[in-house]
């Protein structure tokens, strides 16, 4: 019987390679999706084409209020997403604990499925002012997923894979389209409107463009 994968899955670029890596590596795959109250659910809509296309076991997109509380441009209606830039800070664009969140109700999934490999699409070199995208908090998580499950204290190890982590966007965007990943399909920008077109100036987008500039690779994204 093949190895059970969850995989973290938001429709955006990084997530759909993560879900390709994983089933190239012979696992069976279950993707995860969240609604926690973002502005637009056009990544949402192409994650539940995408898990079809990949032919996953099970797309689940579980909602989650984070919007209750805001405190994230993505999610918030008194904040706005600002345009990219580079000056080292934290964007509005993260979500208080979101990582950690989300981690946890996909180790309480996976635990249910037999499950003890975890993809999630995290970069530390684009994004690397997030805290929750770090190599230490992976470990961390691992550390607590040993403690605080069942399967985990009776003797199993799970596994928090990030093949992106060290990644430049160029080298995911390659990487994705030698395993046939299609990134027209994909959303990443966080101000996408209902069609899924890009805004061009956010983060998300400034990445991903750049990202496909330098992998000489054209820019299968639509902008409105």
């Amino acid at each position: 019987m093949k190895k059970k994968a969850v995989i973290l899955f938001s429709g955006g670029l990084d997530s759909t390679t993560c879900l390709a890596m994983a089933k190239a590596e012979g696992f069976e795959c279950y993707a995860l999706s969240f609604d926690y109250g973002q502005k637009h659910n056009s990544e949402l809509e192409r994650a539940k084409e995408l898990a079809t296309l990949f032919g996953v076991m099970e797309h689940k997109v579980v909602p989650l209020p984070l919007h209750e509380w805001g405190g994230s441009s993505l999610n918030d209606s008194k904040l706005s997403v600002k345009d990219h830039n580079e000056d080292g800070s934290i964007p509005n664009t993260y979500v208080p604990a979101r990582n950690t969140i989300f981690l946890a109700l996909t180790l309480g999934y996976a635990e249910v499925l037999g499950a003890f490999d975890i993809y999630i699409g995290i970069n530390a070199v684009d994004y690397s002012q997030y805290p929750d995208c770090r190599p230490e908090y992976l470990k961390a998580f691992e550390n607590l997923a040993k403690l605080a499950t069942k399967v985990g204290v009776e003797g199993a190890d799970y596994k928090i894979h990030a093949p992106l982590l060290h990644l430049k966007k160029a080298e995911i965007i390659r990487a994705g389209i030698d395993l046939g990943v299609d990134y027209s399909v994909t959303v990443s920008c966080y101000r996408a409107d209902t069609f899924g077109r890009a805004c061009g100036n956010c983060d998300s987008c400034a990445y991903r463009k750049k990202g496909f500039m330098e992998a000489g690779v054209t820019d299968p994204t639509v902008y409105f």
